[in-house]
């Protein structure tokens, strides 16, 4: 049976600082972040942060800014581009337990040759692009909606994620 620690000083509180805050219940709370669109995966921009939101979702802990557009948007988008349903999507991830898994499975159905890999990652990066007004107009609000609408660098809806997910 391994000894009885006992704790004092400074080190004690900060142990106990960390211990209740595991277990106090307002931290489930919190946003859980999916990785940032700019993360690859077998050559596949966004994928890592659609595997996430979706073992999120099945773990109950995806955050509701995040619940009504899953399998939508940028998730669509790689979606379409990999020529993969939604629902068959998060069969897959649900009957994965790693990435590596997710991997093998895109690797041996999802036939895309690397520039048409990058075709989709330059599409999506470089969203809004330039000739799409009412995009842009969106892209305007959103940086207004998480305080950012004075940042000039922040030019693309990735940007945007990057910054209100506390990256950029």
């Amino acid at each position: 049976m391994p000894e009885k620690m006992e704790a004092r000083g400074e080190n004690a509180n900060f142990k106990f600082e960390i211990i209740r805050g595991l277990l106090d219940n307002s931290s489930m709370s919190k946003i859980i972040y999916p990785r940032s669109p700019r993360e690859t995966m077998d050559g596949w921009s966004y994928l890592p942060r659609y595997i996430d939101k979706i073992r999120l979702h099945l773990a109950g802990k995806l955050h509701s800014d995040y619940t009504d557009n899953l399998g939508k948007g940028f998730d669509a988008m790689w979606l379409k581009y990999a020529g993969v349903k939604h629902e068959q999507f998060v069969e897959v991830v649900k009957n994965s337990v790693t990435d590596g898994e997710v991997c093998d499975w895109i690797r041996r159905n999802v036939k895309k040759s690397p520039a048409e890999k990058a075709a989709h990652a330059n599409d999506m990066l470089g969203r809004p692009h330039a000739t799409d007004a009412e995009a842009g107009a969106r892209l305007k609000m959103r940086k207004e909606q998480c305080g950012a609408g004075n940042r000039d660098e922040i030019k693309t809806f990735v940007d945007v994620i990057d910054c209100d997910e506390k990256r950029i």
